[in-house]
């Protein structure tokens, strides 16, 4: 696509447009990095920009309404505009308001017309006199909270129901920080020690995670253009989206089913884990099959992995009953763990959403159940963290299927789980995503 300037402003109006009507904040950033020829810095801006309105929406949209006389008759992307504006100024430092000031109303000139210049010109001198609405002021406690901190107020009230007040105040706090840059090193082509001294020595900052054994943090420079990423010896994935795998009991020489498999970052574990063995990819839909071959292949385990188009809930028109050792159901769900790194996510989902992905979650569950040996194990995540999703649908599996029993959830950390043996990590408790992990045995 040709977006033809390279002004990080205008660009992250147009972004924000785009993610609005439904697209994916990190991969629309990623095609217009791609697609021009913006300097580091502007880049840096450009991609701030974006993240911050989206984490901050609602907050942005409380402290504009009062200056808006005829919101409906406002365009949409002059409200995204006066959005990047007003970020700029309450949330970032360095950046001084008169060159805040200078670039939104140049742009309100060139993507609109004189009198557009001159309606964001006042909203902006006005804003500067009067100052903002203050979200601390909102009465209604659970309002203030979804004001403050950018959130539906359904979510509020769910998180607070289920943790209490404090923790899930905690967990808000951190959903607008930066998230951090994550990797696994790839086991089936090089060791952590060999990685991190190769990449020290490359210039990169790196220390362990906290979180998951393979799990490296980058904490200076972009590793995803740089040749540690191209020759697959490490893949870019989330600390805790380590878990699941590190928690399974895997085995040279095994056949490992991984339901719902797409993009492939946990099938790629598997695989490198197995050496010798097969994992079967199962994904939905055929393109996203393409991505997890594309990941497999650049990480030198596409021997080991086969991929299939086909909804795990349909696994008994292909496969017989004990064929696998082990199997992973990655579940669809709402992705409440991934505010951080996918702010619009808390947005476009409703409480009966994550009904229906409950029902979804445990029809995958009861499908590939029968296909496991007897003695062997079915690990359950999700990247979600509500109960709905995961310990509800734990709980009415068990129920129905007295032939597993849950296991404590075993990592390379030993993080701690529930008296259950569940594992949920939460964005506040180490700053990655929040993820749930159930680890069941097929009795014998």
């Amino acid at each position: 696509m040709n977006y033809q300037t390279n002004n990080p402003r205008e660009l992250a109006v147009k972004t924000l447009l785009r993610t609005r009507g439904g697209s994916y904040s990190n991969l629309q950033i990623n095609a217009v990095i791609e697609s021009t020829s913006m300097s580091e810095v502007d880049r840096g801006l450009f991609t701030t920009i974006v993240y911050g309105v989206i984490q901050h929406r609602l907050t942005l949209e409380y402290q504009l309404a009062p200056f808006l006389k005829s919101p409906d008759k406002t365009d949409d992307w002059v409200k995204e505009l006066l959005y990047t504006a007003m970020y700029q100024l309450f949330y970032l430092d360095r950046v001084p308001k008169r060159a805040i000031f200078d670039e939104s109303i140049k742009l309100a000139k060139k993507m609109g017309h004189d009198g557009t210049r001159r309606f964001v010109t006042g909203i902006l001198h006005q804003m500067d006199r009067q100052g903002v609405q203050d979200p601390a002021t909102i009465s209604d406690p659970t309002l203030r909270l979804s004001i403050k901190y950018s959130l539906p107020k359904w979510l509020v009230s769910l998180i607070k129901a289920q943790l209490g007040e404090q923790k899930a105040i905690r967990i808000f706090q951190s959903l607008n920080q930066a998230p951090k840059q994550s990797v696994r090193f790839n086991r089936a082509k090089i060791t952590k020690s060999a990685l991190i001294k190769q990449l020290t020595e490359a210039g990169f900052k790196v220390e362990e995670s906290r979180v998951a054994g393979e799990g490296l943090i980058i904490n200076d420079g972009q590793i995803l253009h740089s040749p540690f990423f191209q020759k697959g010896l490490l893949t870019i994935q989330d600390e805790s989206a380590m878990l699941p795998v590190e928690s399974m009991p895997i085995h040279e020489g095994e056949m490992i089913l991984d339901a719902c498999s797409a993009p492939g970052g946990k099938t790629t574990q598997i695989a490198a884990k197995l050496r010798v063995g097969k994992v079967i990819a199962l994904d939905i839909h055929q393109n996203k099959l393409k991505t997890v071959l594309r990941n497999a292949q650049r990480l030198g385990v596409a021997d080991l992995v086969e991929t299939q188009a086909l909804d795990a809930r349909k696994v008994d028109d292909v496969f017989s009953d004990q064929t696998f050792d082990h199997i992973l159901v990655d579940a669809p769900c709402s992705g409440f763990g991934l505010m951080r790194r996918k702010p619009e996510i808390r947005y476009g989902k409703t409480l009966a959403d994550v009904n229906h992905l409950a029902q979804i979650q445990l029809q995958i569950l009861e499908a590939v159940a029968p296909k496991v040996k007897t003695g062997g194990t079915m690990t359950y995540s999700t990247c979600t963290i509500v109960q709905q999703e995961n310990q509800a649908v734990i709980k009415r599996f068990i129920e129905k299927h007295p032939d597993f029993q849950i296991e404590p959830t075993k990592t390379d950390r030993n993080l701690t789980t529930t008296e259950d043996g569940m594992l949920t990590i939460y964005p506040d408790d180490f700053g990655s995503d929040g993820f749930f992990v159930c680890s069941l045995v097929k009795k014998l």
